[in-house]
């Protein structure tokens, strides 16, 4: 026999912060997919991509800040896309530890491919561009709250 748990508002999946935001990312990912598949990337290795367009030469250690993640967790990303020849990952001369990050001719070109993306995603959305930079504001200023509270 089983018995049912009483729900409370507090508990009810539908008024879950956590659930919201985990939902909408599931579905950004989904959207993405088919306009990174013309790509050749992943949701991952775009975002990755979209740091290296922004500092080419970037070190392993500073993408992975940059990109909230662990550096180990991004070798095999990094790997990938040096055999899709988008990037070159060089040792430090300096210190071999340090990897650098070095963009190719195709990763410097596929910048100019991914250009589209902001719009097809805007459209998606079916808010307006001043919704979206508002929306965005709120949770970086909520994700910079739940790293101090880390």
């Amino acid at each position: 026999m089983t018995t049912q748990v009483q729900p409370c508002a507090e508990l009810l999946l539908d008024n879950q912060l956590c659930f919201a935001l985990y939902s909408t990312s599931l579905l950004m990912t989904k959207t993405y997919k088919p306009l990174l598949q013309a790509l050749g990337l992943t949701y991952p290795q775009y975002l990755a991509m979209l740091v290296l367009w922004e500092n080419d030469g970037i070190t392993v250690s500073e993408i992975s800040a940059r990109m909230l993640t662990d550096p180990g967790s991004l070798t095999p990303l990094l790997k990938r896309l040096e055999s899709e020849g988008l990037l070159q990952r060089v040792r430090s001369s300096q210190d071999e530890r340090v990897v650098q990050l070095h963009l190719t001719d195709k990763g410097r070109a596929l910048h100019g491919q991914a250009k589209a993306l902001p719009a097809c995603i805007l459209k998606a959305s079916g808010l307006t561009l001043e919704q979206l930079a508002s929306l965005k504001e709120e949770l970086v200023q909520l994700r910079s709250h739940l790293q101090q509270a880390l």
